[in-house]
């Protein structure tokens, strides 16, 4: 064990590509490598890549080309590793191996490959892999809090994205392998679990000939865990099965993740969410009287090819009219390999960037109203990290998922990892301050 070389790894993107992160960290331990989180003192650094738009793509390469400037041996694995395998082993001679979406479970046997000289390329074409419960796996989120991956891949075929092209279709784990991961992210105190997938509300369509999101929450509804959230959930899957699933586990947070896009028919049917046009109004109103608790986070992309001043109008009303919550806005990014890439009436950048203020601007009074709404009553806040010159907590209320929404700054004494009462007496537009009760 001790001359097995020492590996770190540099995460970059979304939680999916935590998973497999974790996976990989995982894999290495229990096969006696060393795994240092100080890149410098590292014999291999993995970078897990991003590629779902320029920007992702930009930090990721800047990422390796400052580890290649520091002489480190890279492997490069992720969603950029898929999608730009040729040019990436061309462009960086520093990089010992590419891994694909689908093949970061060999991790260890990329490593071995490579000490003895090989460069390695392990990128499948059409990857079909995911993993379940049996594959080790190190979690590097807070203490209180897991990801739990319920399907991976997407059937769908959005006109702005590049994903089911890296991850392939979808393939759901069934609700045996999800139950018992949960379990074990239980009994090592995890408070709360995000579920996550492509479309959670298309869990199950792969495995078992429909969506069975609802019996899944009824089952998770067993786990000893506090919080169950759910992220990407598309409205149209919201049903009545779901939203009674929704209402009727007390550990599934009313907390609603709708990647909306848009709002105008037009740029929907533009994005190959037609479908999507016909629901937006109706469903939004009836998940409120369904469920009138509901936390409601929502993400548009405004600048798509085509969008004029009179679709952008519509989407400020439409964002006005339904008071989301939490809003998150991109600019588009033209990705090539997907059906938008090369449109006609491109948006300028600078038209893109100003839309994006305006709809941030409109939606920040509706953000900070909602907040102020909460001073004076006591919520539950999971305590996640403490500053140490202050001695101040930071945490999260229910209504706020990690990384995307606010957070709750608080005074008074608890541990790491737990859950208590803290009463709000502050907020401004995207955080809340409290004391605990």
């Amino acid at each position: 064990m001790g001359n097995k070389p020492t590996i770190a790894i540099s995460h970059l993107g979304c939680e999916k590509n935590r998973i497999d992160s974790e996976h990989m960290l995982g894999l290495l331990a229990k096969a006696g490598y060393p795994v240092d989180n100080d890149e410098e003192l590292a014999d291999y650094v993995i970078v897990n890549t991003c590629s779902f738009i320029q920007a992702a793509r930009e930090e990721s390469v800047r990422t390796l080309v400052e580890l290649a400037e520091a002489n480190k041996k890279i492997i490069i694995s992720g969603c950029m590793a898929q999608h730009f395998q040729d040019e990436l082993l061309t462009e960086l001679p520093e990089a010992v191996a590419i891994v694909g979406t689908g093949d970061y479970q060999k991790i260890v046997e990329i490593v071995e490959r490579v000490e003895t000289g090989e460069r390695v390329k392990e990128v499948s074409a059409n990857p079909t892999f995911i993993a379940d419960e049996n594959l080790p796996r190190y979690r590097t989120t807070t203490e209180g809090v897991a990801y739990l991956r319920v399907a991976e891949g997407c059937d769908y075929r959005c006109a702005f994205c590049i994903i089911p092209h890296l991850r392939g279709d979808q393939r759901s784990r069934s609700i045996e392998s999800i139950v018992k991961e949960a379990r074990q992210l239980a009994s090592q105190g995890v408070q709360e679990l995000i579920l996550i997938s492509q479309i959670t509300t298309n869990y199950g369509l792969d495995l078992y000939g429909e969506p069975k999101l609802a019996e899944l929450l009824r089952a998770l509804a067993e786990v000893d865990i506090p919080w169950i959230r759910v992220h990407y959930a598309y409205p149209t899957g919201l049903t009545p099965k779901v939203i009674e699933a929704i209402r009727e586990s007390p550990n599934v947070l009313p907390y609603l993740d709708l990647p909306l896009q848009h709002s105008h028919p037009d740029i929907l049917r533009a994005m190959n969410r037609p479908w999507q046009g016909r629901v937006n109004d109706g469903i939004i109103e009836r998940l409120k009287q369904a469920i009138p608790n509901a936390v409601l986070r929502t993400t548009f992309i405004v600048g798509f090819p085509g969008e004029t001043e009179e679709h952008f109008s519509h989407l400020l009303e439409f964002v006005k009219r339904h008071e989301f919550d939490h809003v998150g806005v991109f600019t588009f990014s033209a990705e090539e390999g997907t059906a938008a890439f090369g449109l006609p009436n491109p948006v300028p950048q600078a038209i893109m960037d100003e839309r994006r203020e305006r709809l941030m601007l409109t939606q920040q009074p509706i953000s900070e109203r909602k907040n102020q709404a909460y001073i004076g009553q006591t919520v539950d806040v999971l305590i996640e990290q403490e500053n140490q010159e202050t001695g101040e907590l930071i945490g999260r209320s229910a209504r706020f998922s990690p990384e995307v929404d606010g957070l709750v700054y608080v005074t008074g004494e608890a541990i790491l990892g737990a859950i208590v009462p803290v009463r709000i007496t502050a907020a401004d537009t995207y955080d809340l301050y409290g004391e605990i009760v």
